[in-house]
């Protein structure tokens, strides 16, 4: 049968500013392969998720703006000039704009591209072009957030305050993938209308809610750090050798702020009220992920192994967030039914059949 919609996202560490946008990096050249699945498939529209720098070209020595439209073709482009070319070589009209999850709901500051394409032969039938879908979009995010009852932007308390460790019994981690010696807070239930969306429909035991096990002067380090640093923001140079601390990106939560994006490493952001990193649970509920998602596999990997596995942390900062998505689907719902529509008042017509306009 026909695909109306092809949804993909090539691997982003090859392009993202949090890591090091190695240009020859193996994972970049993906986007070939969802071209071929793309022009094997023929939706009527294709959506693509990535981290802003698929848009940066790569330098050798530094990071550069990409070339205005007109420059020498011999300029160096970007993986996602690629990807338009390549998919319009395919008849696929493609633009792109960046947004930020934490205005559809999502109680996180996650900036990202998102690209849509559209069959040629379809994307003469929108009113406005290519970019009627980013209309769409904004359109859903506005109505989401009226549907869920959620505030412009949902803070780091409003989200986490009932997976707070403070006042609450520890019991045995009893997951099977977990090594044991691990607790986690008992969980008592939702606190906020955001909360209380996320807990919806979830029955039993909550999942993936480990602690991790900080050494004494770990713990002492960090309630040092959130009494100390500026919430919110990455700690500074002056901040870490004050510290101690070789890692470039680590975040103290600001409670009354989204959170800063959530990668794949555990240890980038602190806790707003409690000495410790996240769990889990915790960076799935600032994703937008409901309770009752499941999270399989083990919890953390490091070193050469990273490059091959994808723990828990890995599939929850890779993810799009759920929130986001939803809008983004929504729209393109509405799109596919505004062409429909406007092919079906044509159709009606005999193709010799004059059709005029009158302002």
């Amino acid at each position: 049968g026909q695909i109306d919609v092809l949804a993909g996202g090539p691997p982003c560490q090859g392009f993202s500013f949090a890591g090091r946008r190695v240009e020859n990096d193996p994972r970049n050249r993906l986007f070939e392969k969802y071209v071929e699945v793309v022009e094997a498939l023929q939706p009527q529209a294709l959506i693509i998720e990535n981290v802003p720098g698929m848009r940066v070209a790569h330098a050798r020595r530094n990071v550069v703006e990409l070339h205005t439209t007109g420059e020498s073709a011999t300029d160096k482009r970007s993986f996602y000039e690629k990807l338009v070319d390549s998919l319009s070589a395919i008849g696929y009209v493609v633009d792109a704009m960046l947004v930020d999850a934490s205005r559809f709901g999502v109680p996180q500051k996650r900036s990202r591209l998102i690209a849509i394409g559209v069959r040629k032969n379809v994307c003469k039938w929108l009113d406005g072009g290519i970019r009627r879908v980013f209309e769409l979009i904004e359109e859903a995010r506005a109505e989401q957030l009226k549907e869920l009852g959620l505030p412009v932007a949902v803070s780091a308390a409003a989200a986490l305050s009932d997976l707070e460790t403070s006042n609450r019994p520890q019991i045995r981690c009893v997951d099977p993938e977990s090594a044991p010696g691990f607790v986690e807070a008992d969980y008592t239930g939702p606190q906020s209308d955001y909360q209380r969306l996320m807990h919806a429909g979830h029955i039993g035991a909550m999942d993936s809610m480990r602690l991790a096990r900080h050494r004494d002067d770990v713990r002492d380090r960090f309630a040092r750090i959130l009494l100390e640093c500026r919430r919110g923001v990455r700690m500074n140079d002056e901040s870490r050798r004050t510290f101690g601390i070789k890692k470039h990106r680590i975040y103290p939560l600001d409670r009354k702020e989204p959170a800063p994006t959530i990668t794949t490493l555990p240890d980038d952001i602190l806790h707003y009220a409690e000495p410790r990193v996240l769990t889990v649970r915790e960076s799935a509920r600032l994703q937008s992920f409901p309770d009752w998602f499941l999270f399989k596999g083990k919890y953390t990997t490091g070193g050469e192994l990273r490059t091959r596995e994808c723990p828990r942390y890995t599939q929850v900062g890779n993810a799009v967030p759920p929130y986001l998505a939803r809008a983004i689907g929504k729209a393109l719902v509405r799109l596919l039914e505004e062409l429909a529509g406007t092919q079906a008042v044509f159709d009606q017509f005999p193709p010799e059949t004059p059709i005029a306009a009158l302002g």
